[in-house]
């Protein structure tokens, strides 16, 4: 099986952390496994285990001339945690379409619309889910006829870990934040603050998808959860596992979740995100469906504590990608 990581996103750092927590929590005696490394320029690499970061080391993978052709590798299976652009947005998803290789996650739809969050929002508004209000711009001039009152959180629409993400009190603070998003993406979309709890919750499966306990973010040495309290500064979030809730609540979420996950054609994990207001109405903030993987991360402690180890965790998501290739195998040869 093989291992894809890095890539070409602002996310390429967590993404190659998230690599080397896959790799050492496989079982080497169930898996032969190639980890193939793909650079900021688009290059892949085979790269070597040894290479890999421990702990909390942020790592770059190094550039070079040649690159690998990944079509040459008998792979029979991808494990593809490339966070971000060119990754988690269907890009790799449909090149592995094209190699005819069973791949865990979402396929090119529900990678697509789980990163665009603008297409996402919609989707989910559509289908009667509670979400934010928010508008999409793609000219900072447009901000002059902003209907959302201050503060408002400004993101880029196709980005994730949060990379690019600031909070505007004022209509100058405003075009600070979009020329920020505006370095990651064409779309920017300025969503209203939603006062009220951050609970995440882990979804498992294809078509009869199961969600984990939920747990609760709160943030301490930051306004938000941003990319320093994720992953640079240890004391920048406390993570509650599993978050302080009624039974009907928990009931609540991971039907929300599920429902979530199902709308948005998502398959093998996702994530999801969203937030509790005073009065016990829930509201999606997003779903990612190739979520931070590190030992740390959300998804996989979400899993631990509903009692699914991490290694069972990536054995079970092995599974549910090549039953998904086998059914659509199974579905071509009835055509035939």
């Amino acid at each position: 099986m093989g291992v894809v990581f890095g890539g070409r996103s602002g996310e390429h750092e967590v993404s190659v952390r998230s690599a080397a927590s896959i790799y050492r929590a496989l079982d080497k005696n169930k898996y032969e496994v190639s980890l193939l490394g793909v650079d900021k320029n688009g290059r892949w690499h085979r790269m070597d285990q040894k290479w890999l970061p421990s702990g909390s080391e942020m790592k770059s993978l190094p550039s070079g001339d040649k690159s690998l052709v990944p079509q040459d590798e008998k792979l029979d299976v991808v494990f593809p945690i490339i966070h971000g652009t060119y990754g988690e947005d269907g890009s790799l998803q449909g090149l592995l379409e094209l190699m005819d290789v069973a791949y865990v996650g979402a396929g090119v739809l529900g990678s697509a619309v789980g990163m665009d969050k603008d297409v996402q929002k919609r989707l989910l508004m559509q289908s009667g889910i509670p979400v934010a209000k928010f508008e999409v711009v793609k000219d900072i001039e447009l901000i002059k006829r902003l209907m959302l009152k201050y503060p408002v959180f400004v993101k880029p629409v196709n980005m994730g870990s949060s990379v690019g993400v600031s909070k505007a009190a004022s209509q100058k603070s405003l075009v600070v934040s979009l020329k920020q998003a505006f370095k990651y993406d064409t779309k920017a979309i300025i969503e209203e603050e939603v006062k009220g709890r951050e609970l995440e919750v882990s979804v498992l499966g294809n078509d009869d998808p199961i969600a984990s306990i939920p747990g609760e973010v709160i943030a301490k040495r930051h306004e938000f959860y941003d990319y320093e309290a994720k992953y640079i500064d240890e004391n920048g979030a406390e993570l509650k596992i599993p978050a302080r809730l009624t039974k009907e609540q928990v009931s609540e979420i991971q039907k929300l979740a599920i429902r979530a996950f199902k709308v948005l054609e998502c398959g093998g994990m996702a994530r999801v995100d969203m937030f509790m207001r005073p009065d016990g109405q829930l509201v999606i903030n997003e779903i990612n469906t190739l979520p931070g993987f590190t030992s740390i991360s959300m998804y996989p402690k979400l899993w631990e504590a509903s009692g699914l180890s991490y290694s069972k965790l990536l054995d079970r998501l092995i599974e549910l990608a090549i039953e998904k290739k086998k059914q659509k195998d199974r579905l071509k040869r009835s055509y035939e």
